[in-house]
C-alpha cells in the first residue's frame, strides 16, 4: 500500500481523519456563512454593506474574547464529542434563519449567536487533537489541520461564490446548515466519550469556571517560551491585519487595477501561509519552535517594508511570503502549548490562548484603519517600522536564544492536602490544587 505524504500521515489515526473531515466541513460551511452574508448585506443596504460587515466583524471576535476562554474550562469537564456535536447543531439551526432576514440588525442578532457557538467549538477542537493522536502524530496533525484552515480561507470564498451564483443568496444558507449537520454526524460517530481524566472530579460552579479560565490564563504567561509566543502573535497580527484591511485600497487605489487583481494578491497570502502549514507538517521536527517564531515575525514585519512601492508581480511575492511567516508564527504556539501543557489543562490554555490572540486582532483591526486612513500612501511602510521596533524590543526583553535551552517540561495541576499542622487558613477546605510545571528527565 503507497505511503501518504509525510504532512498527511496524520489521517492514518481514524480518529483524527474523521475529526479532520468534520472540522474541514466545518470550515467550508463557515465559507459560506460569510459569503452569503456579505451578498445578504449588499442585498439589503447596497454600498453600505461594508459597515454592516464590519460590525459583524467586531462582534465575531468579542465573541471569541469572551466565551473562549469559559469553553476551554467547560471543555476539561464534559464530554468533548457531545459538546462539538452541540455547537454543530445550534449553528445549523441558526443558519437557517438567515433566509429569512429583513433588517440589518437581525443579520447582528444571529453572526452574535452563531459565534458565541464557534467560539465554544472552535479551542474544543483544538484541544481534542491532542487527545486522540500521540505525541508523534500531534504536531503533522495540528500542521495538516492548519494548513486546511488556511486553504480553504483562499479557495472557500471561491466555492461559496460558485455555488451561490448556482442556487441563490438565500438559498446557500440552508446548503449551509447540511454542512454543518454533516460535521455533527461525522463527530457523533467516533467511539466512547473524548473526555480527559479529572480527579477529583469536582461541581462546576461559576467559581470553578472562572478559577479554570485564569489557570489557562496563567498557564500562557507563566511559561516564558509560551509567553514569548503570544507577544509574536500581537506583533503578527498587527501585521497581518495591515494586510486584510489596507491591500484593497492599495490594490484597487494606488495600482488602479480590478477585484481579480485584488482577488490574486490575497490568493497569494492564503497559498503561502497554506504552504508553510505543509512544510511544517512534513519536515522533521530539528528546528526549534522558538527559532520558527522569531524567523516568522520577522519575515510578515518586513515584506510590508516595500510594500508601497510594489507592483502587482511584487506585490504577489511579498504577500506569499507574508503568509509564511504568518504560519511560522500560529503553527508552532499551538505545537509549543501541546508539548508543555498537560493534556488534561490544554482545553483551559488552548481557550485562554484562542481568547488573547484574538484581543490582538481587536486591537489591530481598528489600528490598520487608522493607518490606512491617515497614511494611504505609506502606511505599509509604516507599519513595517513600527513592527520591526517592537520586534527588537521583544528579542531583547525575551533573549530567545536562551529560551530554546530551557529545560522541558509539562504545566499540570496537582492536589495538595492540608493536614491538622497546616498553616494556612483554609476552612473548610482539606483538598485544593494547584498548578504545577513538572520537569522531564532526560534522562527518562
Amino acid at each position: 500500500m503507497r505511503q501518504r505524504p509525510r504532512w498527511l500521515q496524520g489521517l492514518n489515526n481514524p480518529l483524527f481523519a474523521r475529526l479532520y473531515l468534520a472540522q474541514t466541513i466545518n470550515l467550508v460551511g463557515d465559507s459560506l456563512t460569510w459569503l452569503g452574508l456579505a451578498l445578504l448585506a449588499f442585498e439589503l443596504v447596497g454600498e453600505q454593506a461594508g459597515a454592516i460587515l464590519a460590525v459583524a466583524l467586531t462582534l465575531r471576535v468579542m465573541a471569541f474574547v469572551l466565551l473562549s476562554p469559559i469553553a476551554g474550562a467547560i471543555a476539561d469537564h464534559l464530554d468533548r464529542k457531545r459538546l462539538m456535536m452541540t455547537t454543530h447543531l445550534a449553528r445549523m439551526g441558526i443558519v437557517c434563519l438567515l433566509p429569512f432576514v429583513t433588517q440589518t440588525w437581525q443579520i447582528y442578532a444571529i453572526v452574535l449567536a452563531l459565534n458565541v457557538f464557534y467560539a465554544f467549538f472552535t479551542p474544543t477542537y483544538t484541544a481534542t487533537i491532542p487527545l486522540v493522536t500521540t505525541a508523534a502524530e500531534c504536531p503533522k496533525a495540528i500542521a495538516l489541520s492548519s494548513a486546511t484552515y488556511q486553504l480553504l480561507g483562499v479557495l472557500g470564498l471561491g466555492l461559496a461564490g460558485g455555488i451561490a451564483a448556482w442556487i441563490g443568496t438565500r438559498q446557500v444558507f440552508f446548503l449551509d446548515g447540511v454542512t454543518f449537520l454533516i460535521a455533527a454526524i461525522l463527530i457523533a460517530t467516533l467511539p466512547g466519550r473524548l473526555m480527559v481524566d479529572q480527579s477529583p472530579q469536582t461541581t462546576r460552579t461559576v467559581h470553578k469556571i472562572l478559577k479554570n479560565i485564569r489557570t489557562g490564563t496563567r498557564c500562557l504567561f507563566a511559561d516564558p517560551p509560551i509567553r514569548y509566543a503570544l507577544v509574536l502573535q500581537l506583533i503578527t497580527a498587527i501585521a497581518g491585519a495591515q494586510i486584510l484591511v489596507n491591500t484593497v485600497g492599495y490594490v484597487q487605489g494606488q495600482l488602479q487595477l480590478g477585484k481579480l487583481e485584488y482577488g490574486w494578491v490575497m490568493a497569494a497570502f492564503g497559498i503561502g501561509a497554506t504552504l508553510a502549514s505543509i512544510g511544517l507538517g512534513n519536515a522533521q521536527q530539528k528546528i526549534s519552535p522558538i527559532w520558527l517564531m522569531s524567523i516568522g515575525a520577522t519575515l510578515i514585519t518586513l515584506t510590508l517594508l516595500p510594500a508601497n512601492l510594489a507592483n502587482l508581480g511584487g506585490l504577489l511575492l511579498l504577500w506569499a511570503i507574508a503568509g509564511v511567516g504568518q504560519t511560522l508564527v500560529n503553527v508552532p504556539t499551538q505545537t509549543l502549548i501541546a508539548d508543555r501543557v498537560a493534556i488534561e489543562a490544554q482545553g483551559r490554555v488552548y481557550g485562554a490562548h484562542f481568547a488573547w490572540s484574538h484581543l490582538w486582532w481587536a486591537i489591530a483591526y481598528p489600528l490598520a484603519g487608522w493607518m490606512g486612513n491617515g497614511f494611504p500612501g505609506h502606511s505599509f511602510f509604516y507599519s513595517s517600522l513600527s513592527g520591526a521596533a517592537l520586534l527588537v524590543i521583544v528579542y531583547g526583553l525575551f533573549k530567545p536564544q536562551q529560551l530554546i535551552h530551557l529545560k522541558q517540561g509539562l504545566w499540570h495541576e496537582h492536589t495538595h492536602t492540608h493536614d491538622e499542622q497546616h498553616a494556612h487558613n483554609h476552612p473548610a477546605i482539606l483538598q485544593h490544587r494547584h498548578l504545577h510545571f513538572h520537569i522531564l528527565d532526560s534522562r527518562q
